[in-house]
């Protein structure tokens, strides 16, 4: 049976929520997701010692003012079951799991010329055409796992962070081998190393990270934000990552050695790794002002791991601050001064095979019973890349994104119409606070739809020109901005063999904001609604 609708949603994360909260008021909406829950990263993301690094007062949504003011977070910032509880209580409060279908991944999209319709197919069997594609598939969503040899062989347990086991993992007595240090590895290894009976990290490079300072909610701080939420969430709106922070009005290389480590202690106790970023004006556009901020960095880490060689180790050396995202932590470094833990530096001696017994590095080979995987996603691009997807002209996305995404204003590919993406490719992503621009591009897109309806249009779509331009103003922004000297998944360079040029947006959200609303009110320009 085929059913038709008007506006198939992609993902139940916060994004896919809203686009089908936001949506259904007025269209015939269904919104498919692969997992079988609600909550996207925040379902998915199980590890021990997932939390989200924005503080959860601004890490939440800001379209009722009732669930603003009833909803309390238990911490400063919340954990995965917080996160998830709160995804779970939206999906019920304004009755979305009606439109909802659950373990039902989108497998095929195809675009009907005559009809300007989608046609949709999913794991589940089912079978739709919509006039509107909303992709809210998330930019981390598809596990990259690298394709060590030997992996059938080996006879203990594997677990890529994303597929964490739903009930009780028993570790004690377990010598556990941990690979990557991003966002992840760094949160998730302290847990390790308390419940291991041997932790091993494997690290090819290391990461900055500050001190979270997590605590319980205070009831006074809650307080204030929820009876100054209309200004706070405009303020949110108008800074760089979409997040509250005090922006330097200096010049690192204006102050004095003093000054500077006053500015810098500051910022590191500010429980807000943007903070880091924006202590002085030039942190992310000069180098010598950023390699201020990093030996700081660097020496924190000296300070605090007791073994020397350790320590220079975990000091990040090969790309500046900010050039990755930074990360906020809960003892990561102390936990290398535990009997119990050690690091393994893959860079210079790469991981090779799975053995039967754990893992063989260039140089070593470590017994493990329990390997865990935190190795990345295959960002931005990989969810929509995984669908089998078909524009005009029997155009396929696979081969369009072959050597890179193009995108027009990170929300629409030129050659399939009537596709809107939310976070898509050249949007500001993970460099700016995702529930908030989520919600904003959102509303976006549905003023998008609604002015197609109105003026009775069937088909929208842009043009390569258009491509081009913003692909040079995403490329150019980069240029200037110490980005440039770090391979992150920003730039496709944390998966070996994968194309592309900056696939984040880092100019920051005003800018991005700015540009989307001037095409809006220049007729959608660059839009082509016919």
């Amino acid at each position: 049976m085929t059913e038709t609708v008007d506006v198939v949603i992609i993902g139940a994360g916060f994004s896919g929520l809203y686009a089908t909260y936001q949506l259904s008021k007025r269209y015939k909406v269904i919104c498919f997701e692969k997992g079988d829950g609600v909550g996207g990263t925040w379902y998915w993301n199980r590890y021990p010692g997932a939390r989200v690094d924005i503080q959860s007062v601004e890490y939440s949504y800001s379209f009722d003012e009732d669930l603003q003011q009833e909803w309390q977070w238990p911490e400063y910032f919340s954990a995965q079951p917080d996160l998830e509880r709160y995804a779970n209580h939206v999906a019920d409060r304004f009755d979305l799991r009606e439109h909802i279908r659950l373990s039902n991944a989108v497998e095929s999209l195809r675009f009907d010329e005559q009809s300007d319709l989608w046609d949709v197919r999913t794991s589940a069997g089912d079978h739709v055409k919509c006039r509107y594609i909303i992709a809210a598939t998330g930019a981390l969503s598809i596990p990259n796992e690298p394709p060590w040899p030997g992996r059938e062989d080996y006879e203990g347990l594997i677990y890529h962070t994303t597929d964490w086991p739903r009930g009780e993992l028993d570790l004690a007595n377990k010598r556990v081998g941990l690979i990557g240090t991003g966002s992840t590895g760094v949160q998730v290894a302290p847990i390790l190393a308390q419940q291991a009976k041997s932790l091993t990290v494997f690290q090819r490079t290391p990461a900055y990270s500050m001190p979270s300072g997590n605590r319980a909610m205070d009831e006074e701080h809650e307080r204030d934000w929820k009876e100054n939420y209309p200004a706070r969430r405009e303020e949110i709106l108008n800074t760089w990552g979409t997040s509250i922070v005090s922006y330097g009005e200096k010049s690192a290389l204006e102050c004095s050695e003093e000054e500077r480590e006053e500015i810098l202690e500051r910022a590191w106790n500010s429980k807000s790794a943007f903070q880091m970023q924006v202590a002085f004006t030039d942190v992310m556009t000069d180098m010598e002002a950023n390699g201020i901020v990093a030996e700081f960095i660097r020496n924190k880490i000296r300070d605090v791991v007791d073994d020397p060689e350790t320590a220079e180790l975990l000091c990040p050396k090969t790309y500046p601050v900010g050039g990755k995202r930074m990360c906020i932590d809960n003892g990561y470094y102390q936990t290398f001064n535990r009997d119990n833990v050690s690091l393994v530096d893959i860079r210079s001696a790469p991981i090779v095979e799975f053995t039967k017994t754990g893992l063989r590095t260039a140089q070593s080979e470590y017994e493990l019973d329990v390997i865990v995987m935190a190795t990345g996603f295959d960002a931005v691009t990989g969810s929509l890349m995984n669908m089998d997807v078909e524009g005009i002209d029997g155009i396929k996305l696979a081969d369009k994104w072959k050597d890179g995404p193009t995108t027009y204003l990170g929300y629409m590919i030129a050659g399939f119409p009537n596709l809107l993406m939310v976070h898509g490719p050249m949007t500001p992503g993970a460099q700016a606070q995702m529930i908030t621009t989520g919600e904003w591009q959102v509303d976006y897109l549905a003023d998008l739809i609604d002015t197609m309806e109105a003026e009775g249009k069937t088909r929208v779509d842009t043009t390569p020109e258009a491509e081009q331009w913003w692909y040079e103003e995403t490329q150019n922004v980069a240029m200037h901005m110490v980005h440039r000297h770090a391979d992150s998944w920003y730039n496709a360079k944390n998966i070996e063999g994968k194309k592309g040029g900056f696939m984040i947006y880092v100019g920051g959200f005003p800018r991005f904001a700015e540009l989307s609303r001037k095409a809006a009110e220049n007729g959608w320009q660059g839009f082509n609604l016919q």
